[in-house]
C-alpha cells in the first residue's frame, strides 16, 4: 500500500515538521575562554600535507546552559599565515558530514588552498563535538552496524518500511542507552557557540569562514548567533536552514529527488555515450535494475567474508555521485565490473571507519531536527519519498540508519531532550556580507536550497556553478578565483554571477579525483 501512495502526499505530509519549542531567555554567566597550548600533532605525517600544523585542546561547556559546567574536550589543529607580516586573520574550514573530522578536514585540504590564502590566514580545523578526537559518539557498534547494513537489500521487499521503522526505534534506543551524557548536546547551537569560543582563544575578533555542505548550516547558525563576528564567510553546498531544522520530511523530500535525478542524468549519458560508459549497452537504467535484484539474489562475498548486495551498490553510488561528470565514465566502468562480479568499488561495504560517521550523522541530525512523531505520517511520507526516487530511494529510505535521506525513521523516535538545538532566525542581522554557493546539479544539496538561504540572510549573496556534483569550491576555476578574491579582500562577485566550466566526462585512461571507497574522508579538491 506504501508504494502506491500519491506524491501529493509529499506536499501535505511535509508541512507537518516539528514546531520549535519557543526558547526561554536567560541571562547566563559567559563561559570561560579556552586556554590552548600548541603542541605537535599526534600521528603528524612529516611528510604529508599536515606538515606545519600544531594542535592544542580547547574545553568548553558540554551543556551552554549551564556554561561553567562540565566540560568536553575539543581538539584543534591551525597552520600559521606563511606571511606573518601580510597577516588577515584566520580562516575555519569545516567539512561536511555531519562525522567528518575537521582537524583531517583542515589537514588534507591545505595543499588545495590558493597561495593568497594559505599566505594571509592561520588556517584552523577542529572536531566537533562527538566526533572524532572531540568524544565519538557510538550508538551502534561495529557489529550492530555490519549485521543492518549486510542484510540490507537495493531492492526491499514486502514489510521493509516496518523493518526501518524497527530499525531507527533500536537506533535511537541505543543512543540514549551508550551516549545519553553527549547526544543531547551535540547540536548545532552548542557547535556554533564552540566555535565563537575558539576565536576568542584565538584572540581574534572576527574571523573568516569556509563550510561545506553541513558545514554551510554550521556557519548558517553561527552567522544567526554571532552576526558581528563575521570578517567573511563562504557557505558552500548550501542547505535551506528553515526547511532543514523545522520541516524535515519536506527536506528530506528533496534530497531524495535530487539524488535519483543526479543518477538519472547520469544513466542518460550512459545510453548516449555508451563506449565512453561501458555499462548497459543501451540500456543502462535497465541494467541497473537488473543489477541490484542480481546482486540482492546472490551477493558478491568481499574479501573482509562480507556480502556485497544490491543495497552496497545504492549506498557508494550515493556517495560517489557527488563527483561529477568528471567521473561518469569511472562510474560505468565501475558498474560493469561490479555487473561481472570483479572488484569494484561500488562493491565496498561500509566499514568501521564508515559507522564512526555514520553513528554521528544519524545522532546529530536528530539532535537538530524534530520530526513529527506520529506514525502513520512517518510510514506515509517515507513511502512517497522512495516512491519519488526509483533509482536509489527503496534501498536508502528502507535501508538501515546511515545517511541524510533516511533519518526520518530514527529522529521521528528520538528520546533525548533537544538543548543544542537552534531555534532562532537565519537572517544574521547585521553580518558583513556572506557568501553562498550553489551548484545546480547537485545530488546532496539541491540547488534551491542555496538560492533559499541566499533569500534567507539579510546579506547573503548567490553564486551559481551550471554543473554536476556537490559542492562548488575548487571544482570550477571560476568559483574558486572569485571565493578566493572574496576571502582575500572582501570582494563581492557581481549578483547573478554564473559560472558554467565543469570539467567533462574525461576518456578512462585519465585518471579522476575523487573517487573514494570511504565517504568520512571529505577534502577540498585540487583545482584541475
Amino acid at each position: 500500500m506504501v508504494w502506491g501512495i500519491s506524491l501529493v502526499l509529499i506536499a501535505v505530509t511535509a508541512l507537518l515538521g516539528g514546531a520549535p519549542v519557543a526558547a526561554t531567555a536567560t541571562a547566563l554567566a559567559a563561559p570561560p575562554v579556552p586556554v590552548l597550548s600548541w603542541g605537535p600533532c599526534d600521528g603528524a605525517d612529516a611528510d604529508g600535507p599536515g606538515d606545519g600544523f600544531e594542535c592544542a585542546t580547547a574545553r568548553v561547556p558540554l551543556d551552554y546552559r549551564r556554561p561553567t559546567g562540565r566540560t568536553i574536550a575539543l581538539a584543534v589543529t591551525r597552520r600559521l599565515a606563511a606571511d606573518r607580516a601580510h597577516r588577515t586573520g584566520v580562516l575555519v574550514l569545516h567539512p561536511g558530514g555531519p562525522g567528518n573530522s575537521g582537524v583531517d578536514f583542515a589537514r588534507n585540504s591545505y595543499d588545495a588552498l590558493p597561495a593568497s590564502l594559505r599566505d594571509g590566514f592561520d588556517v584552523v580545523g577542529y572536531d566537533m563535538r562527538g566526533v572524532a578526537r572531540s568524544g565519538q559518539v557510538e550508538c551502534w557498534n561495529d557489529k550492530e552496524y555490519s549485521a543492518a547494513v549486510d542484510a540490507a537489500r537495493g531492492v526491499p521487499g514486502p514489510g521493509a518500511l516496518h523493518v526501518a521503522v524497527r530499525q531507527g526505534r533500536d537506533f535511537a534506543a541505543a543512543c540514549q542507552e551508550r551516549a545519553a551524557e553527549l547526544v543531547p548536546f551535540i547540536g548545532t547551537a552548542s557547535n556554533a557557540k564552540d566555535i565563537d569560543l575558539l576565536r576568542q582563544a584565538l584572540g581574534e575578533e572576527t574571523l573568516s569562514f569556509y563550510g561545506r555542505s553541513f558545514g554551510s548550516y554550521v556557519g548558517t547558525v553561527y552567522a544567526a548567533q554571532f552576526p558581528r563576528r563575521v570578517r567573511a564567510m563562504v557557505l558552500d553546498g548550501a542547505y535551506d536552514p528553515r526547511r532543514y531544522a523545522d520541516v524535515p520530511y519536506a527536506y528530506d523530500a528533496g534530497q531524495f529527488v535530487a539524488l535519483d535525478a543526479a543518477v538519472g542524468r547520469f544513466l542518460d549519458w550512459c545510453a548516449q555515450n555508451a563506449a565512453a560508459c561501458g555499462f548497459g549497452e543501451g540500456r543502462p537504467r535497465q541494467a541497473f535494475e537488473e543489477l541490484k535484484r542480481a546482486l540482492d539474489a546472490d551477493p558478491v562475498i568481499t574479501a573482509s567474508g562480507r556480502p556485497a548486495t544490491g543495497y552496497t551498490l545504492a549506498y557508494r553510488l550515493m556517495f560517489n555521485i557527488n563527483s561529477g561528470k568528471v567521473i561518469w565514465p569511472y562510474l560505468g566502468q565501475a558498474l560493469r565490473a561490479a555487473q561481472a562480479r570483479q572488484g569494484s568499488f561500488l562493491l565496498s561495504p561500509p566499514s568501521p571507519a564508515s559507522f564512526d560517521f555514520l553513528n554521528v550523522n544519524t545522532a546529530v541530525e536528530c539532535a537538530d531536527r524534530v520530526y513529527p512523531t506520529s506514525k502513520p505520517v512517518l510510514g506515509a511520507v517515507v513511502g512517497a519519498e522512495v516512491a519519488s526516487a526509483p533509482l536509489l530511494g527503496p534501498a536508502i529510505g528502507f535501508g538501515p540508519p546511515t545517511y541524510d535521506h533516511n533519518h526520518a525513521p530514527t529522529c521521528a523516535q528520538w528520546p533525548a531532550e533537544r538543548p543544542s538545538r537552534y531555534e532562532g532566525s537565519y537572517r544574521a542581522a547585521g553580518s558583513a556580507p556572506i557568501l553562498v554557493l550553489g551548484t545546480t546539479g547537485d545530488p546532496d544539496t539541491p540547488y534551491q536550497d542555496a538560492v533559499a538561504l541566499a533569500g534567507t540572510l539579510d546579506n547573503g549573496r548567490l553564486l551559481t556553478f551550471a554543473g554536476e556534483g556537490h559542492t562548488a569550491y575548487n571544482r570550477s576555476a571560476c568559483v574558486s578565483s572569485l571565493v578566493t578574491s572574496y576571502l582575500a579582500t572582501l570582494a563581492l562577485p557581481a549578483r547573478g554571477t554564473v559560472c558554467a566550466d565543469e570539467a567533462p566526462a574525461e576518456p578512462i585512461a585519465r585518471r579522476a579525483p575523487g573517487i573514494e571507497v570511504d565517504e568520512t574522508r571529505d577534502v577540498i579538491p585540487a583545482l584541475r
